[in-house]
C-alpha cells in the first residue's frame, strides 16, 4: 500500500532493507564490543566499580535519592510555574491589540535568545545582589528562575502556534454564536489547540527535567548529575559507573513523563471524538447559541 510520502517496497527492496538492517546490526554490535574492550581495559567493568549501586544503600540515600529529589523540585517548580506564564503570554502575542501583542512578543523573544544557562547566573547574581535569600537557596531559585524565564517563552512559542495550527472556522463558528474574543480562546481554541501542542509541551517538560544538571555544574545546586563528584570521591574512580547510573535515571523519570503524555494525548483525542465543547449562554441570547461547537 503507498501514502503521500512513500511507495511501498517490492520484492528486490525489501531484501535490500533486511541487508542494510542486518549490516547496520552487525556495526552496532562491532561498536558496542570496542567501548566494552576500552570499558574493560581500563578497568571500568571491573565488579567494586559498579558494585556501591548494588550493596551500599548509602549511595542511595546519602548521594542519589537527596539529588534526584532536587532535581524534581527544581523541575516541579519550574513546570508549574512555566506552563501558566508560557499560556499567558502565547495568547498575548494573539492579542488584537497592539499595545498588548507587541510588548509580549519583546519579552518572548529577549527571554527565547538567551541561553538558560546565562539566566541562571543572572538570576543566581541579582538574588545575591538585591534579595535577603539565603545563599542554602539560591542555587535553587536561580535555576529555578532561568528555567522559567526561558521556557515560559518556548512555551508561549507553542501554544501561539498550536491555536494558529487550527482551522479559521472554528474561530468564525464562535464568533457567530456570539462569544467574545477571550471565551472563544477559552472555551474553543485552546481545547482543540491542547492536543496539537502536547508532543511539543512535553518535549520541552523533558528539556525542563535534563537543564536542571546546569545549575549543578555551574551554581553549586545539589542536583542528581552533581552527585557524581561526591560519589566518585568516596568509592573510588568509577566515573563511568556512576554516570550510567544517573543516566539511567534520567531515562527512567524521562521515559515516565512522555508515557504519561501519550495516555493523556490518546484520551484527549478520543474525548474529541465522542464529545463536543459546551459553550457558555449569553446574557440575553437566544438558547440556540449555547449549543455546542464540535472540535472535530
Amino acid at each position: 500500500m503507498s501514502s503521500v510520502l512513500y511507495d511501498t517496497p517490492g520484492p528486490r527492496a525489501k531484501r535490500r532493507n533486511v541487508v542494510y538492517t542486518i549490516a547496520f546490526l552487525a556495526v552496532l554490535a562491532l561498536v558496542a564490543w570496542w567501548v566494552l574492550a576500552a570499558l574493560a581495559e581500563k578497568n571500568q567493568l571491573d565488579a567494586d566499580k559498579w558494585s556501591p549501586f548494588v550493596t551500599d544503600s548509602e549511595v542511595w540515600t546519602t548521594y542519589l535519592l537527596p539529588g534526584l529529589t532536587e532535581t524534581l523540585k527544581a523541575a516541579a517548580l519550574s513546570i508549574v510555574i512555566a506552563l501558566p506564564l508560557g499560556a499567558a503570554l502565547g495568547i498575548g502575542r494573539l492579542s488584537d491589540h497592539r499595545w498588548v501583542r507587541v510588548p509580549v512578543g519583546a519579552v518572548v523573544e529577549f527571554f527565547r535568545a538567551i541561553p538558560v544557562l546565562l539566566l541562571m547566573m543572572f538570576a543566581s547574581q541579582a538574588y545575591q545582589e538585591f534579595t535577603t535569600v539565603s545563599s542554602d537557596f539560591r542555587p535553587l531559585y536561580a535555576v529555578v528562575t532561568g528555567l522559567v524565564l526561558y521556557n515560559a517563552s518556548v512555551i508561549a512559542e507553542v501554544v501561539r502556534a498550536g491555536v494558529l495550527s487550527l482551522p479559521r472556522g472554528q474561530g468564525d463558528a464562535a464568533v457567530a454564536l456570539g462569544l467574545r474574543k477571550g471565551q472563544t480562546m477559552l472555551y474553543v481554541l485552546l481545547p482543540q489547540a491542547v492536543t496539537v501542542m502536547l508532543p511539543a509541551l512535553v518535549s520541552q517538560l523533558v528539556v525542563i527535567v535534563k537543564d536542571t544538571a546546569l545549575g549543578g555544574a555551574m551554581l553549586g545546586f545539589a542536583e542528581l548529575l552533581s552527585q557524581n563528584r561526591q560519589i566518585t570521591a568516596n568509592y573510588g574512580a568509577n566515573t563511568i559507573a556512576t554516570l550510567t547510573v544517573i543516566a539511567l535515571i534520567y531515562i527512567g523519570i524521562n521515559f515516565a513523563l512522555t508515557s504519561f503524555a501519550g495516555r493523556l494525548e490518546q484520551r484527549l483525542r478520543r474525548g474529541r471524538k465522542s464529545g463536543a465543547v459546551t459553550l457558555p449562554a449569553q446574557a440575553g441570547a437566544p438558547e440556540a447559541k449555547s449549543e455546542a461547537v464540535s472540535g472535530a
